[in-house]
């Protein structure tokens, strides 16, 4: 029987493995601690124990991990940071928010996040940049503001830490990522669309730093797997495909070529409506892709991306988490026995049965908890 570590690689490179490896995604990925008492950590709840020991002991273990040490320490009036933006976090009605209020070639803009002790995500309600004119004002930004500090030490003693349990996965936005969240989604796909030229220009600020950082940690950091999110702004109904090679191939390319070039393999993670952009993931040169969300969330059967992409890509997914949580035990073994068929029989790569994403909330139910021990069991007898 292979270690969990040895199943993975095996799959990341293409080779036979003794059984489908089984992943939770952010259950066993994210850094959670279930004993801080914090109220906005929702992990600490006992609802949750039984989970993380189930991925932390029967799953293939994948750890996510940023190479980037935190930015807040920098702002401050000494720091590049520190010049152009001011940081207020402040608690009220029970929840927590974040302002940043940024200030540049005449122009303040600001944006605020909110995040609830009951569940573990944050919310934009304000974001930064809401017209063509502050996106010009935020062109203006001098290129040492985006620097950063980059620890992979971390990142291999999380490695050696793990030990044949997983991989640690190198966890990374790209340019498009970077740049459409600082829009609503409904002033980013205008700009994207109207002011392509100003758009590019965007990007091609943003993309320095990202690729300083991923060749940095590409080069101390060999041979692991990455994990590349943001592709799927460009993706439909957001975008039409031809922007896909425009601001995903041209600047989010780069990146996959350098973790390539130092061994490593590249999962590009793309939500919803892919069938009209495989063909540029497979033209980056990506090793993987993730999550193949069935229809109606997604627009193509993993199937048939195994059919026609299985020879030229990792597959990651195929489970709906709203199946984990809304699906009766019995119904929802049925839908795991059909990813795990969908993506293992014929010739392949490989495949990785995992969740789109994961719970968030500050209790899981017993019918989650069941739902994650039929993944692990039916993975196990195959």
């Amino acid at each position: 029987m292979m270690t969990r570590r040895q199943r993975l690689m095996a799959t990341l490179r293409g080779e036979p493995v003794d059984r489908p490896a089984v992943n939770f995604y952010e259950v066993g990925g994210f850094d959670v601690d279930p004993s801080d008492p914090d109220k906005f950590n929702v992990y600490n709840d006992p609802s949750w124990r039984p989970l993380l020991e189930l991925a932390a002991e029967h799953t293939d273990l994948i750890r996510m991990r940023s190479p980037v040490k935190p930015r807040s320490h920098q702002i401050d009036a000494g720091s590049p940071l520190g010049e152009f933006f001011k940081t207020e976090e402040y608690v009220e009605g029970g929840c927590r928010f974040r302002r940043v209020t940024l200030t540049i070639a005449g122009r303040t803009m600001t944006s605020l996040t909110r995040r609830s002790p009951e569940v573990d995500t944050i919310w934009t309600i304000e974001h930064l940049l809401k017209n063509i004119d502050d996106l010009k004002a935020y062109l203006e930004l001098p290129d040492e503001v985006f620097a950063e500090e980059i620890d992979v030490q971390s990142l291999i003693e999380e490695d050696q830490k793990l030990a044949e349990r997983g991989i640690v996965m190198v966890d990374t936005e790209d340019p498009i990522c970077a740049a459409a969240s600082l829009f609503s989604m409904a002033d980013y796909t205008v700009v994207a669309l109207t002011e392509q030229r100003l758009f590019h220009r965007l990007l091609e600020k943003l993309s320095g730093h990202i690729q300083t950082r991923t060749e940095k940690t590409a080069i101390e950091f060999p041979g692991h797997l990455w994990r590349i999110y943001g592709p799927e702004y460009a993706g439909e109904p957001y975008l039409p495909p031809h922007l896909f090679a425009e601001y995903v191939v041209r600047y989010t390319g780069p990146m996959v070529e350098t973790i390539q070039k130092h061994g490593g393999f590249a999962r590009v993670h793309c939500h919803g409506r892919i069938r009209a952009v495989l063909d540029y993931i497979v033209e980056m040169g990506a090793t993987a892709i993730d999550p193949i969300e069935p229809p109606p969330q997604g627009d193509v059967e993993l199937a048939q991306v195994h059919r026609e992409y299985g020879e030229k890509l990792v597959l990651f997914g195929n489970i709906e988490y709203a199946d984990i949580e809304n699906t009766e035990p019995a119904r929802f073994e049925r839908i795991v026995e059909k990813s795990l068929s969908d993506g293992t029989q014929g010739r392949g790569k490989g495949f990785v049965l995992m969740p789109s994403s994961a719970p968030i909330s500050r209790k899981v139910t017993p019918r989650v908890l069941a739902n994650y021990e039929t993944m692990v069991r039916i993975a196990d007898s195959v």
